[in-house]
């Protein structure tokens, strides 16, 4: 990869903020200009595997590959940057592929690891002297939980092709030398990617009505106001979660504004004093957080359609809150 694609007519407007391509650069580059690129690896690995861990673990192994080169070898490539997001982009698409095998065991539903705000938390490997910015997710539509759920629904080559193609805005004769494919047919990945988005009507993410949203319906899970709980939700409304088989939660997903407005009330009742629900950005979209005796223990996401919640994500699996907890 070594030019930065130029917007076609089927396109998305979603567009990762410095997720472009990486201009041809001929000169060796020294340690700084290959870390320069974490940033962006990460963000192309985050929004591919739903993982802020798994994207960890893959952009460490792409480094590991351009260290593991000669300096005759690293020299002889044009862009280490898009050298970098090629081999971030073919890791990711084996573990895609992969993971579709591990989630048939999986305990209950399988959620994206949710992300708070980048001011609110640090990697777990760069919490010695506080935040490192290369390991941020940059927060915009397309990394929002209802964004994520969707992406988890393509095949893992429309999703290379989707996420590299619509969001980093890469031309399709580079996304082939990722996905392995001819540029014709990572056009067609990627325009059946896009019909999965539109069937899914995501609403655009707007955050100024949601967090009113969000808050009343916080006020009336506290309150256990059952009446109040299902004039907020969508009578088609489905509330998901993931324990992961490592913390307890419903197995089979909520489905109906009352069903979910009696069992969120029920869990309210169980909770008791012990739970503390706090006002939290999540994957850049205002949500909540669940603290039992001090300790983040459920982190939910909500997909807010006019003035109903129609889909709500509880994250409790204790591995995918792990950057909520340091610092706690």
């Amino acid at each position: 990869m070594t030019t930065r694609a130029e917007p076609d007519e089927e396109q998305s407007a979603q567009s990762a903020p410095g997720a472009q391509s990486a201009h041809c650069d001929r000169r060796a580059p020294g340690l700084g200009a290959i870390m320069g690129e974490r940033h962006r690896l990460i963000n192309l690995a985050y929004r591919l595997l739903g993982s802020l861990t798994d994207a960890e673990d893959v952009v460490q192994e792409a480094y590991a590959r351009w260290y593991a080169m000669s300096a005759r070898e690293q020299r002889a490539i044009d862009s280490p940057g898009a050298w970098l997001m090629t081999v971030t982009g073919r890791i990711c698409l084996n573990l895609l592929g992969s993971a579709r095998v591990r989630r048939e065991t999986y305990v209950g539903d399988w959620i994206p690891e949710p992300l708070p705000e980048p001011t609110e938390w640090i990697s777990g490997r760069s919490a010695v002297g506080g935040t490192d910015p290369a390991d941020r997710v940059t927060l915009d539509e397309s990394v929002t939980m209802a964004f994520l759920v969707v992406l988890d629904a393509m095949t893992p080559a429309e999703r290379v092709a989707f996420v590299l193609h619509d969001v980093f805005r890469y031309p399709f004769g580079e996304v082939a030398e990722v996905v392995g494919r001819t540029p014709a047919a990572c056009r067609q990945l990627a325009s059946s990617a896009r019909r999965r988005v539109r069937t899914a009507r995501t609403p655009t993410a707007r955050s100024t009505g949601q967090a009113d949203i969000v808050r009343q319906f916080k006020t009336a899970w506290e309150a256990k106001d059952i009446d109040a709980l299902v004039g907020l939700l969508d009578p088609d409304a489905t509330a998901a979660a993931d324990g992961g088989g490592l913390a307890v939660t419903h197995l089979l997903p909520l489905v109906g504004g009352e069903q979910i407005a009696r069992g969120y009330a029920e869990i309210a009742r169980v909770s008791g004093d012990r739970t503390t629900f706090l006002e939290r950005m999540v994957n850049g979209l205002p949500g909540l957080v669940a603290q039992q005796d001090g300790t983040i223990a459920t982190v939910f996401a909500f997909e807010i359609d006019g003035d109903r919640i129609r889909r709500i994500w509880a994250v409790r699996n204790p591995e995918k809150l792990r950057p909520w907890r340091i610092g706690q």
